[in-house]
């Protein structure tokens, strides 16, 4: 069953980490969900990926991979971003092993690109841009390598998302205040009215 892939599910703030998020409570077995589980719902994250993500790419398309072997390089794309970015998280660290293999299967799938198409990030051009899906992953991902990026990369304390912070003052603490910050809220209300009714009882 399909679902929307609405602004909520762009709060990574760049399409890397955006990626990343399409399992969502990671830290979580029982809640643990992989989107892409339903191949149908890769083209649908892609096409929504470029209307979302025209801050930060410009006017581009990104093509979904087809293939059962695609979509697993794009998985594999996804995995190794998920992991050199969650472990940087909170202290902008990069550990070299999940370094070198993100390098490694980011330049497989750059290698898979048309040789004309320019890889560079965005392009003021008028002109609609073609990217695979998983290379601009990659690239976007490249970005966050830089130092001052790097530390702005978190992780949601409800969903598990990883997310930039653009705040000036890096003092964003929720991928979407709107979702998260607000289910963290009723949550707190919940329970202070437990306490509450557990002292009405007292």
């Amino acid at each position: 069953m399909s679902f929307e892939w609405n602004a909520h599910r762009f709060s990574g703030g760049v399409l890397a980490l955006d990626l990343a998020n399409t399992v969502i409570f990671r830290e979580d077995r029982k809640r643990c969900l992989d989107r892409f589980a339903d191949p149908a719902e890769v083209p649908r994250f892609a096409e929504a990926a470029a209307i979302f993500r025209n801050g930060e790419w410009g006017r581009v398309r990104f093509h979904a991979p087809k293939s059962q072997d695609g979509i697993k390089a794009l998985i594999d794309v996804r995995e190794v971003v998920n992991r050199l970015f969650r472990d940087a998280a909170g202290h902008a660290r990069i550990r070299a092993d999940y370094f070198s293999e993100f390098l490694h299967i980011g330049s497989n799938v750059v290698g898979e690109e048309w040789s004309e198409e320019s890889l560079g990030l965005p392009s003021l051009s008028d002109r609609i841009r073609d990217l695979s899906l998983g290379a601009a992953a990659f690239l976007s991902a490249l970005r966050l390598l830089d130092p001052a990026r790097l530390e702005r990369i978190k992780i949601c304390p409800n969903c598990h998302w990883l997310y930039f912070d653009e705040s000036r003052n890096r003092s964003r603490r929720w991928c979407d205040m709107n979702v998260c910050g607000n289910r963290a809220k009723a949550r707190r209300h919940y329970v202070r009215s437990l306490g509450h009714a557990g002292n009405d009882h007292a």
